[in-house]
């Protein structure tokens, strides 16, 4: 079975040589350069095995984007204190919906109108509403993409029709087809991230109930997360816009 490789970074200025790969299930680190190829320079390798090649690399390579640590200690906070983060954060919150269905929609009166009748009269004057609204009237920033697949599922769809209560909200959300998703290597993970500082991992159960939320403020991890941020962001489509493609077959 291949590995599940995620990429760290690279110190070549982009043109991806050399990198730093880490083995997503193991731990290990994957780093690739140009060889070391000097007759004089390779004698004086120790331990070098039979088909084994050395690869030079930048110094700063190594301190950017390699593990600090073999395993990271992770803050695990409750939802009353996730809550709050939205409450405090200065100028942006980015979130990443890859999840096709979420245990807590489906138990409000909301999801049932939907399914029943494909629409929802929604409400802009619960807590969250209010909380979004007070923050984006400041000039922060609140911003989704929500992956898709195809065809949608119905948690997908339903999220689809709350895009316009939220946006109303001074949300700003788009969509990306999960295919494209997959073409750019995004990782399958939803979080938020507060003003490209501090990542917040939501954590499930297997019934697709969120447990908790792992907070990152491990530098390397939150460069990781805000790549991430970018290439979403680069390649999803405004929901209206998704909206209109799906409802005309495209």
């Amino acid at each position: 079975m291949a590995r599940r490789l995620r990429f760290n970074g690279t110190g070549s200025g982009g043109t991806g040589c050399p990198s730093v790969h880490e083995d997503v299930g193991s731990g290990e680190v994957v780093v690739h350069g140009p060889p070391l190829t000097g007759t004089g320079d390779i004698a004086q390798l120790q331990h070098l095995s039979e088909g084994e090649v050395a690869v030079v690399v930048p110094r700063e390579l190594l301190v950017d984007w390699t593990p600090k640590v073999a395993t990271r200690q992770a803050r695990i906070v409750g939802l009353d204190e996730f809550e709050g983060l939205f409450r405090t954060f200065s100028h942006s919150a980015w979130r990443l919906e890859t999840r096709r269905r979420f245990a807590s929609d489906e138990a409000t009166d909301t999801y049932r109108q939907f399914v029943e009748t494909g629409s929802v009269d929604w409400s802009v004057e619960d807590p969250y509403c209010e909380l979004i609204r007070s923050q984006t009237a400041q000039g922060k920033r609140v911003e989704r993409v929500r992956i898709v697949d195809q065809p949608p599922t119905t948690g997908q769809l339903y999220l689809l029709n709350n895009a316009k209560r939220n946006s109303g909200l001074g949300e700003d959300i788009r969509n990306l087809w999960r295919a494209d998703a997959d073409r750019l290597q995004l990782e399958d993970e939803d979080f938020w991230l507060f003003d490209s500082r501090l990542a917040a991992k939501l954590r499930f159960d297997d019934d697709d109930h969120l447990l908790d939320v792992e907070l990152i403020t491990e530098p390397a991890e939150v460069v990781r997360y805000s790549v991430i941020r970018d290439a979403a962001w680069h390649h999803a489509v405004p929901y209206e816009e998704f909206a209109a493609r799906l409802s005309g077959g495209q």
